[in-house]
């Protein structure tokens, strides 16, 4: 069974930094595509980030040149590194695994993919 658990949520003011992190289980992780995303209530889900088996990274215009995506094969972990947060950053951040024809952000925005239970990012301007 899949099995995805986010950590490292919180509050911080604009122009901070947060790092998530994604402890796997349950399945290969050095043959799926990862990636991060993103949902306010009332809002459509956004993708974030992509990473693919090799490493190859992608990201939404949003949020390039300030988050970074990496991932950790040993230990099964994947990471988003978010600097220079912005209060339109506020939302609870999920961690998605699934095996895409492209492991793009864009494929985050979908109902695709095992998910986790998410954590709250809030930015306060």
């Amino acid at each position: 069974e899949v099995q995805l658990v986010e950590y490292g949520g919180g509050s911080v003011q604009a122009g901070g930094s947060l790092r998530l992190a994604c402890v796997t289980s349950g399945y290969t992780f050095s043959r799926w595509c990862m990636g991060w995303f993103r949902q306010v209530p009332g809002k459509e889900r956004e993708g974030v980030a992509g990473i693919d088996p090799d490493g190859t990274t992608d990201y939404a215009d949003s949020v390039k040149g300030r988050f970074t995506i990496s991932q950790d094969t040993t230990k099964k972990v994947v990471y988003l590194e978010m600097n220079n947060l912005r209060p339109e950053d506020t939302a609870t951040y999920y961690c998605g695994a699934d095996m895409p024809a492209r492991c793009t952000a864009a494929y985050w925005s979908g109902p695709f993919g095992h998910r986790g239970q998410g954590t709250q990012v809030t930015v306060s301007s």
